[in-house]
C-alpha cells in the first residue's frame, strides 16, 4: 500500500484518487486521525468540574469533559456494553455519565462504575477492566487553552507538532487584554459534498476570492459607503470588496508560510485597518486603552502590528487570530465533510469588540453569507468533477520553483499564491500514511 500511495504523486501534481477512493479514506481515518494530534475544544467550554462537550475525532465520538478533580479528559463515547454511544447532548454538565440503553454508568474520567443486573455475568467478567471503560484517548495536551488529543501513545510531543505554528495561537491570546479567551456565541455547522482535504486548501488559496466571489464583490463595490449601516453591514463591505484586489496586490503584499506537518499560515491581505474596527471607534480606542493599561503601549503596538489570515494546523483545524474565529473539521466519508465554527470572546475587552467578532462570523463563516456559500458550491463541484471521467492528475504546482526556506524551519511563497501549502500538506499526508520519514513527500513538494 505505502508503494501505491506514493505512486499517486508527481512533482506538482496529486492524482485525483486521493481525494475519491473510499479505500484511501478509511486509511486516514486510521493513519492520521487515529495518531496525529487532533484539535477537540477549548478549555473554556469546560471550565467547571463536570462540563463535557462532545465532539469527534475522525468519526470516533469522543468527549471532551473536566472530571471531579479538574483534569481535563478526552473518552471515547461509547458504552463497553453494547457499544452505544453514551454522551448524546452537544454539552452540558453532569455527575456521571450513563448509558440510556441498559444504565451502564461511568466516571467523568471513563472509568466503569456501576452496572445494573451485575449477576449472572462470566467469572472473567471485571468490571475495572479497563476494557469496560469509556476509553480515554492516549494523549490529551493543551496549549494556551486550545486541547488536542492523539490516539497514538507514541509521537512528538503537542509542542513539536505544532512547532512554529504555536505563534498563531500566542497571536490570538494576547489579543485578550486579561490574557484570556472563551468561547461565545453561537456555532455555525455546515456540511458539503466533498473531501475534507478541500477545505483546508481553500482556506490558504490566494488566487480564488477573485474569481469565486465575485458576485459580492461586485454587489459591495456596488453599494455605497453612506448607506444606513448598524456597522455590520461595513464589516461585510469592507470585506467583500477586499477580495477583488488585483493580483499585483495578492503576490505583493500578503504572503503564505508553511511548516513541518502540514501546518501553514496566510498572511492578512486587508490593506483598510478599519476592516473590524475603526481606530477612530470609541469602542477600539477603549480596546487598545485596556490592552496598554495591562501590557504596556511598545507590547500592544506589537500585538496588534501581527496580520494573519487563516492559520491552518493540519489535519483538522484552522482559525483567524486577528478576528477570534476557529473552525473545525470532521471528515464522514470520502466525499462528505462536515464543518463546525466557533467565536471567541476577547477576556477584558470591551463588549463591542465581541459584537464586531460576531459581525464577521455572519460575513465571513455564515451559513447564509455571501462569501462561504460561494466556497461550498465549489466544494460541490469539485467532488462532481473528480468522480466522473476527465483528468487523473491535479495540478498544485504554482509557485513550484519559486518557493524559498523560511528562517523558522518551514517553506514559504515566494508570493502568497503558491499552491505551496497544498504541497507542504500532502508532505505530511503522505509521511503519516505511509509511516515511513517525510523525506519522499518532502521531495515532491519542494523538488
Amino acid at each position: 500500500m505505502s508503494q501505491n500511495l506514493s505512486a499517486l504523486f508527481q512533482p506538482g501534481r496529486v492524482h485525483r484518487q486521493i481525494y475519491t477512493d473510499p479505500a484511501i479514506f478509511e486509511l486516514e481515518l486510521e493513519r492520521i486521525f487515529g495518531v496525529a494530534w487532533i484539535y477537540v475544544g477549548h478549555e473554556s467550554q469546560v471550565k467547571n468540574p463536570g462540563d463535557y462537550f462532545r465532539t469527534f475525532i475522525g468519526r470516533k465520538p469522543v468527549v471532551l469533559v473536566r472530571d471531579a478533580g479538574g483534569a481535563i479528559r478526552v473518552i471515547h463515547n461509547q458504552c463497553a456494553h453494547r457499544g452505544s454511544m453514551v454522551v448524546a447532548n452537544d454539552k452540558g454538565n453532569a455527575a456521571e455519565f450513563q448509558c440510556c440503553y441498559h444504565g451502564w454508568t461511568y466516571h467523568l474520567d471513563g472509568r466503569l462504575k456501576a452496572v445494573p443486573l451485575q449477576h449472572g455475568y462470566p467469572e472473567n467478567f471485571d468490571p475495572n477492566n479497563p476494557k469496560t471503560a469509556m476509553t480515554p484517548m492516549a494523549r490529551v495536551k493543551s496549549y494556551r487553552g486550545f486541547v488536542f488529543a492523539s490516539e497514538a501513545e507514541d509521537g512528538p510531543s503537542l509542542e513539536d507538532f505544532l512547532g512554529h505554528m504555536t505563534t498563531s495561537f500566542d497571536d490570538m491570546v494576547d489579543r485578550a487584554p486579561d490574557g484570556e479567551l472563551e468561547v461565545a456565541g453561537g456555532t455555525f455547522k455546515h456540511r458539503y459534498d466533498g473531501n475534507w482535504k478541500l477545505y483546508l486548501e481553500n482556506l490558504c488559496d490566494a488566487a480564488h476570492p477573485l474569481f469565486t466571489h465575485e458576485s459580492s464583490i461586485v454587489a459591495a463595490q456596488k453599494q455605497k459607503d453612506d448607506a444606513h449601516s448598524d456597522g455590520s453591514g461595513e464589516i461585510a463591505l469592507r470585506q467583500m470588496r477586499q477580495n477583488g484586489a488585483p493580483y499585483s496586490f495578492w503576490e505583493a503584499n500578503v504572503g503564505i508560510w508553511t511548516y513541518p506537518n502540514g501546518h501553514s499560515f496566510l498572511g492578512d491581505y486587508h490593506d483598510d485597518a478599519k476592516l473590524v474596527a475603526a481606530m477612530n471607534d470609541p469602542a477600539f480606542r477603549d480596546y487598545v486603552a485596556a490592552m496598554e493599561a495591562r501590557k504596556g503601549p511598545a507590547r500592544t503596538k506589537q500585538i496588534l502590528e501581527v496580520r494573519r489570515w487563516n492559520s491552518n494546523v493540519y489535519p483538522n483545524l484552522s482559525f483567524m487570530s486577528q478576528f477570534q474565529q476557529l473552525r473545525v473539521v470532521h471528515p464522514i466519508s470520502v466525499n462528505k465533510t462536515v464543518v463546525h465554527t466557533y467565536g471567541f470572546r476577547l477576556r477584558g475587552a470591551p463588549a463591542r469588540m465581541f459584537e464586531n467578532m460576531i459581525a464577521f462570523a455572519n460575513i465571513v463563516n455564515g451559513t447564509g453569507s455571501l462569501v462561504l456559500t460561494d466556497d461550498l458550491e465549489i466544494y460541490s463541484r469539485i467532488g462532481i468533477g473528480l468522480h466522473s471521467a476527465g483528468p487523473e492528475w491535479l495540478e498544485i504546482g504554482r509557485g513550484f520553483a519559486s518557493d524559498l526556506p523560511d528562517e523558522h524551519g518551514g517553506r514559504r511563497g515566494k508570493n502568497s499564491t503558491s499552491e505551496i501549502y497544498i504541497r507542504n500538506m500532502f508532505d505530511a499526508w503522505l509521511g503519516l500514511m505511509t509511516r515511513e520519514p517525510t523525506d519522499a513527500a518532502h521531495a515532491v513538494a519542494a523538488e
